[in-house]
């Protein structure tokens, strides 16, 4: 494979990508570089359903436990480490593949960088404390007004654009679209999506990650992790914090994990849809007879 191209394993969250990039990489003696928003932090680890110790031993990982929990690390950070993580890893002969499904990570290292605009530090914070009394709801209405190309996203994506709409008079969506360097790679994709079955294997981990702890690991991070760290963003977790405080049910926190998460997951089908190259795309669905074949054929070069 040219050194300028990568592979590139993406899909939906819950579609099995993970399970079938850790063969993958076991087969080929390849590291794996997380393309995940959620798994960079330390400590939050059962909600963002991050590789077990076993599995980090068999397989090197990269884009993980890189940050603590109350820092910010934007996409444009992630892009300049995963080169540097890339490098490292060719350097010692070893293939890579990247894995994961956050979308604005993917764009940063593969499409043009755009230049993160620089916000007052204390105007920012003013507005950030309006903000976070406002709902998800109202911000989105918000966001509507102001870049309406954004108000489809997270709660923590339309804080973003709010902010850099109300502070410096720009669209965040017009900004990404502004090239500022060209990027050093380009991506073999192979996209994992299940199908109607997404929402089934959604539950199953849901309850998985209450089964292995996850209320407990929640009441911990509440010990030591301020109210407002950007870790807390990761879907799933403002719903079991609830629960924890008593403030719902556990019946009703699952209920809320699992919508949120499906909600996640319809927007990185959206994402990806539209934001791929489908010449450079093959689709998988990892349930079907001979699934380990064909990825295995993608690995080799195939495409399609």
């Amino acid at each position: 494979m040219a050194d300028a191209e990568l592979r590139v394993i993406t899909g939906p969250t819950a579609a099995g990508k993970s399970g079938l990039a850790l063969e993958l990489a076991r087969r080929h003696g390849a590291v794996i570089v997380s393309a995940d928003s959620r798994q960079i932090y330390r400590r939050f680890d059962i909600g963002t359903a991050k590789p077990t110790p076993a599995e980090r031993d068999a397989v090197p990982h990269f884009g993980i436990d890189v940050v603590d929990p109350g820092e910010r690390w934007s996409a444009a950070h992630w892009a300049e480490d995963a080169e540097r993580w890339v490098d490292e890893a060719r350097a010692t002969g070893r293939e890579v593949v990247i894995v994961g499904g956050t979308g604005f990570y993917l764009r940063a290292l593969f499409s043009p960088l755009f230049d993160e605009p620089a916000l007052d530090p204390v105007r920012r914070l003013e507005l950030q404390r309006e903000l976070a009394a406002r709902s998800t709801t109202d911000l989105r209405r918000w966001c509507e007004t102001l870049d309406p190309a954004r108000a489809h996203l997270g709660r923590a994506r339309l804080l973003r654009a709010i902010e850099v709409a109300l502070l410096t008079g720009a669209r965040l969506s017009e900004l990404h679209a502004r090239p500022t360097r060209a990027p050093r790679f380009h991506a073999r994709y192979l996209v994992v999506d299940p199908g109607p079955t997404l929402g089934e294997r959604i539950a199953r981990r849901v309850d998985g990650m209450f089964a292995a702890g996850w209320a407990d690991e929640v009441r911990d991070l509440m010990l030591t992790i301020p109210d407002d760290a950007p870790a807390w963003n990761a879907a799933g977790y403002e719903a079991v914090r609830d629960e924890v405080r008593g403030v719902v049910t556990h019946a009703a926190a699952r209920e809320r994990v699992i919508i949120e998460t499906r909600q996640y997951a319809k927007r990185q089908r959206t994402w990806l849809r539209h934001q791929l190259d489908a010449a450079r795309v093959t689709r998988l669905d990892p349930a079907a007879a001979g699934a380990i074949d064909e990825a295995e054929r993608w690995w080799n070069g195939a495409t399609g």
